[in-house]
């Protein structure tokens, strides 16, 4: 497919290495001391790599590539982070970007909502799926909520919220469970009703503790 992606000129490149800490995917590694995209299904083209470069060395260009694989990404998230786990490296630092995150309590109008990436989640897959904050919430907003215990139609709040904000994308992540069945079909009532087209998926957190894949 042609698509939006990520091109680095190596003549400019440094070796700095601040593009991988910037690229929450792990598409670009340090070659020969040149940074280099080492994964076209790992670059979601969002470009948050380039404002980080200070050569001006990325840059964007549209050409045949795989498409983003955002599963993948995450699972090859999950395999690195249990290696960390066993050697004691771990990053506790909280991701959260907004307040209130309860669907319930989110105004429409919100400003951090304007331009983002959405995540709407259960609330138990931060408990089930330990790297929640790291793999899901770098460059997003979250909202989440219980379907089974909250007694409220979600999708008329969703569908005010995609109205009125410039959502790019929205991941949904919810629990194998049945009952998470609802904030999956509030997300798709809340899109249709909305009139807008945006590129959405959903992620499912097994009950202990892992990404399944469809």
């Amino acid at each position: 497919m042609i698509r939006k992606i990520i091109k680095i000129d190596e003549e400019k490149c440094n070796g700095c290495g601040d593009c991988i800490e910037a690229c929450h995917e792990g598409a670009i590694k340090i070659i020969d001391g040149k940074a280099r995209l080492v994964r076209d299904d790992y670059c979601d083209g969002l470009g948050d790599c380039l404002p980080v470069c200070i050569t001006g060395a990325i840059t964007f260009e549209e050409r045949e590539a795989e498409a983003y694989d955002e599963k993948a990404v995450l699972l090859s998230k999950q395999k690195t982070s249990n290696k960390s786990c066993v050697s004691g490296d771990k990053d506790v630092t909280s991701k959260v970007r907004q307040w209130p995150i309860q669907v319930k309590l989110v105004s429409p109008n919100a400003s951090y909502l304007a331009d983002s990436n959405l995540v709407i989640a259960a609330d138990c897959t931060a408990y089930a799926y330990a790297d929640f904050h790291r793999d899901f919430l770098k460059s997003s907003i979250v909202l989440i909520a219980c379907p089974k215990l909250d007694d409220i139609d979600y999708s008329e709040k969703l569908a005010l919220i995609l109205q009125k904000n410039n959502i790019k994308k929205i991941t949904v992540v919810r629990m194998e469970v049945p009952c998470c069945t609802g904030i999956e079909n509030a997300t798709k009532k809340a899109l249709q009703k909305s009139g807008r087209i945006i590129p959405w998926q959903i992620i499912t957190i097994s009950t202990d503790g892992k990404i399944l894949t469809k």
